[in-house]
């Protein structure tokens, strides 16, 4: 019977290559460490804190040595009344956040596209892009000087004009608007650029052939622009609903001025914690929700990459 050993030299050669392959890698694993300590202590070590959705927190036996309850602090979103209402709001704004700036960034991405004079299209790219660099503590005092009672923009405009003033703090009715104006002119611009970046690597060739073949510019950006904008779209729009779960606090928080007559429709996950935390300092109860929504938005950005995959494999996510 024939056996065979493995060759020294062979295994010898391997060890070479890894040590080979690791030196000639050390300059970029050098510039990568900064990204990856930060990463791992700033990403890694907190999920520790993951601990704390299961437990009764004291500060005085720490994270790990805290008493076991179980799934209790999951409680006080399911069972509350509130329950639904935040549920629902945190849903349907971000779906149609999600919606509305997928058609507006995709439309503004093509016409400034489409402008002739590009230093025009820079001028109005940078006009588009200057609000998401802004606070919404900053927005909300912005819409406060428009929508204060006494002394507000619309209300002057409205007693100008012989109407009566509106108590914009104090009408539910008109807040769904108000957020969803502010939410697309503060990240409308940010979401352009994304789409104006992909439709730069489009050749130009595709056009020529285009104008060639006697194509109006509607078919140009129906049968081309748009199939090349269909992949960074999907991978936008899966990101986004795996974030579907978590609201802009600022947004929700700051813009109405925790206003109490606007909780129904301006009330989300993130604002309820954070006012139930401020008002127990049940940080479990805190853990819990960010668990809760860790977890769903997991689900959504896998089971949406399955449906895409399905769909389309090539324009997937992974």
């Amino acid at each position: 019977m024939k056996t065979s050993t493995a060759n020294p030299a062979v295994v010898k050669k391997k060890k070479k290559s890894f040590w080979y392959v690791f030196k000639k890698n050390l300059p970029l694993t050098v510039m990568a460490a900064p990204g990856l300590i930060v990463m791992i202590l700033f990403r890694y070590l907190p999920m520790s804190g993951l601990l704390l959705a299961f437990k009764r927190f004291s500060v005085r036996d720490g994270i790990f040595g805290s008493q076991w309850i179980g799934f209790k602090n999951f409680e006080f979103l399911f069972k509350t009344t509130d329950a639904w209402i935040i549920t629902r709001n945190t849903l349907l704004y971000n779906g149609l956040f999600i919606l509305l700036d997928l058609v507006m960034a995709v439309a503004m991405a093509i016409g400034l596209n489409e402008l002739l004079k590009k230093r025009r299209a820079k001028i109005y790219q940078t006009i588009f892009m200057a609000p998401y660099f802004l606070s919404w503590v900053v927005v909300s005092f912005m819409a406060f000087s428009m929508f204060s009672v006494d002394d507000g923009l619309f209300n002057h405009l409205l007693d100008y004009f012989g109407f009566a003033g509106v108590d914009w703090y104090s009408d539910p009715g008109k807040w769904p608007f108000i957020l969803t104006f502010f939410q697309l002119w503060k990240t409308i611009g940010y979401s352009t650029v994304m789409y104006l970046s992909s439709l730069t690597g489009i050749p130009n060739d595709y056009y020529e052939a285009a104008v060639i073949d006697g194509a109006t510019k509607w078919q140009q950006i129906k049968n081309i622009t748009l199939p090349c904008l269909k992949p960074m779209m999907i991978v936008l729009t899966i990101l986004a609903i795996g974030r579907i779960f978590y609201a802009d606090f600022g947004l929700f928080f700051q813009l109405p001025r925790d206003s109490g007559p606007l909780y129904d429709v301006t009330q989300v996950i993130d604002t309820y914690v954070y006012r139930a935390l401020k008002e127990t300092g049940n940080v479990g109860m805190a853990s819990a929700a960010s668990l809760y929504q860790s977890v769903v938005g997991f689900v959504l950005v896998v089971g949406t990459n399955l449906v895409v995959r399905k769909m389309d494999p090539d324009s997937a996510l992974f």
